[in-house]
């Protein structure tokens, strides 16, 4: 049987404060605001290939927790090679309010590396690539 779907169009995360979360995905990775919807209220970025909607949590929301919560483990974004994942995550690792998981490593026996970090708005994110060569 074909699938019936054709890819991912977009992925909706809830944040707990959504202009830090703008500003890290835009000033941080270098993402566009492509809309948004300030009486949700959302705001909807893009790299160009995939496309994020960050939505604001209610003031009394609870932190993920990723071994007892059912939804959206993390967000794993490609990243074209290692100079680039080291150059990305040190400057992630800088940016206010990220919390970092661990640094980049290989996936299992490799070659993939990648780390985790925790945006300013709580939400997981991998940066991942797969060295040429």
């Amino acid at each position: 049987m074909n699938p019936y779907t054709l890819g991912v169009d977009h992925v909706g995360l809830t944040v707990s404060d959504i202009e830090r979360s703008r500003r890290f995905f835009v000033e941080c990775l270098g993402w566009k605001v492509v809309g948004e919807n300030p009486a949700y209220p959302a705001v909807f970025v893009s790299d160009g290939t995939t496309r994020v909607t960050l939505w604001q949590a209610d003031g009394d929301h609870v932190a993920f927790d990723r071994r007892r919560n059912v939804g959206l483990h993390h967000l794993a974004l490609k990243i074209a090679d290692l100079d680039v994942l080291s150059e990305l995550h040190a400057r992630v690792s800088a940016w206010p309010d990220v919390v970092v998981e661990f640094a980049p490593e290989p996936v299992g026996k490799g070659p993939r590396v990648h780390c985790m970090v925790r945006e300013p708005g709580g939400v997981r994110i991998e940066l991942v690539c797969t060295p040429s060569g």
